[in-house]
């Protein structure tokens, strides 16, 4: 009987799959132009260290809008669908700039044009993620009420798309990096337009009906944000999400200058650049099979805290770096560039993927969008902040394009700020809690 009804339980699950498979792996695919936009930024428009992490970051502001977007999505039907619209709708602007970027002469590109196009891309891919997110946590819910293994099952979905979106970001990278070589960044501005623009037909010819998603009354807006407000005042979901947006917040970036250390300073390859990427997005793809497989179980709050003090310990690993420790060793600087570079840029997310299921458990009904695309925002939020901080700090120390001498400082400071955030990690609701909470539910 149970063996009858497993592949009926599968068939459900196909059209779901089949549509956020396709979603996270395009949505992990961006980075196959954003690594065309550094090189077009840096050699292109010719802007500095600074210039180009402000611009990465600010690109990023569309996401802060996903508590909004997430309202929507949960209160306004189009033709009585709530996810699928606005997928659709997000493939659509995210194709119109990246084909406007590619079609327009260079003469007509100017920092601020490129800035306005990347935004509209942002806020595209900021609704998709928003539906798609909403759509993980409403059937990660349904999973794990109808499952007698709600342990094994409460992650299942969340480590499908994670590791659909890892390879996206594989495949992304390791093209990328041979790409940019050989074609225009252009050129790959206008691959990945039209791969949106196929991504929105594909997303259009499927009907919501299809998914069995769970049912939830249409309340309107304002009810939804009442509803999300009730959510955000519980305890373990405000600590929780205050603790995770802090974690980043506190952490100055430095992406863009070792951007140009690596490629100005030490001349490495954008090909290798390309394999560092890879690299960190096998490692992610490997983070989650082993969280499916083995970590599930654990206490959120010993898993996060783990990775943010390797996250630490790798920091500084970059300052030995800097200061040509493994230089000195006989470790070659692309080998440190393509192992290590790439392990710490993942290793920046690692922390979403568990926390994401814990949210996910402690959501309340029918307000899965708004909650997930509230952490989302949160997270985006934090991200820009720790960029500007980051900007901040190499202006302050006097690191530009031309000198690094005091780049060890910063990177020294960034390893100390990551550690302070464990203090607080008590905030994180630990396993027994979360068990608690399923099981008053």
């Amino acid at each position: 009987m149970v063996s009858m009804m497993k592949p009926s339980s599968d068939r459900k699950m196909n059209p779901i799959r089949n549509l956020l498979g396709l979603g996270y792996w395009v949505q992990g695919f961006r980075c196959f132009p954003w690594m065309a936009v550094n090189f077009f930024l840096k050699d292109g428009l010719k802007v500095d260290p600074s210039t180009l992490q402000i611009l990465q970051n600010s690109a990023n502001l569309p996401m802060v809008g996903k508590p909004l977007y997430g309202v929507i999505s949960d209160a306004v039907y189009v033709s009585g669908q709530h996810r699928i619209p606005y997928i659709a709708v997000g493939a659509v602007l995210q194709a119109v700039s990246w084909l406007a970027i590619a079609i327009f002469s260079k003469s007509n590109i100017s920092i601020f044009t490129m800035t306005i196009y990347l935004l509209l891309s942002n806020l595209g891919a900021s609704i998709v993620e928003v539906a798609n997110d909403a759509i993980v946590a409403e059937m990660g819910k349904q999973l794990t009420t109808s499952s007698k293994n709600s342990q094994s099952s409460s992650g299942e979905l969340q480590s499908y798309v994670w590791m659909a979106s890892s390879a996206g970001g594989i495949l992304g990278n390791l093209l990328g990096g041979l790409a940019i070589d050989r074609f225009s960044p252009k050129s790959m501005f206008l691959f990945f337009g039209f791969l949106v623009a196929l991504q929105f037909f594909i997303t259009i010819a499927v009907r919501e009906s299809s998914f069995n998603l769970p049912k939830t009354p249409n309340v309107g807006i304002r009810k939804q944000l009442s509803e999300l407000s009730a959510a955000l005042r519980k305890a373990e979901i405000a600590y929780s999400v205050t603790w995770f947006a802090a974690s980043y917040t506190v952490i100055p970036a430095l992406t863009g200058t070792m951007f140009f250390y690596q490629t100005e300073h030490l001349k490495i390859q954008s090909s290798v650049l390309g394999i560092s990427k890879v690299f960190g997005q096998a490692a992610m793809l490997l983070w989650g099979v082993i969280y499916n497989r083995y970590l599930k179980s654990v206490s959120p709050r010993r898993l996060i805290s783990a990775i943010q003090a390797s996250m630490a310990v790798f920091m500084i690993s970059d300052v030995l770096f800097v200061r040509g420790i493994y230089r000195g060793m006989g470790v070659p600087d692309s080998l440190y560039v393509v192992v290590f570079s790439g392990l710490l840029e993942v290793m920046f997310f690692f922390k979403i993927l568990p926390f994401s299921v814990l949210i996910a458990q402690l959501c309340p009904p029918g307000c899965e969008g708004s909650v997930m695309a509230f952490v989302m925002s949160a997270l985006a939020l934090s991200l820009i902040v720790s960029g500007y901080l980051g900007v901040a700090l190499v202006s302050y120390t006097g690191v530009t394009g031309d000198d690094f001498s005091k780049f060890p400082i910063d990177l020294l400071i960034q390893a100390v700020s990551t550690i302070i955030p464990l203090y607080w990690s008590y905030l994180i609701p630990d396993g027994v809690k979360c068990k608690s909470r399923r099981k008053e539910e």
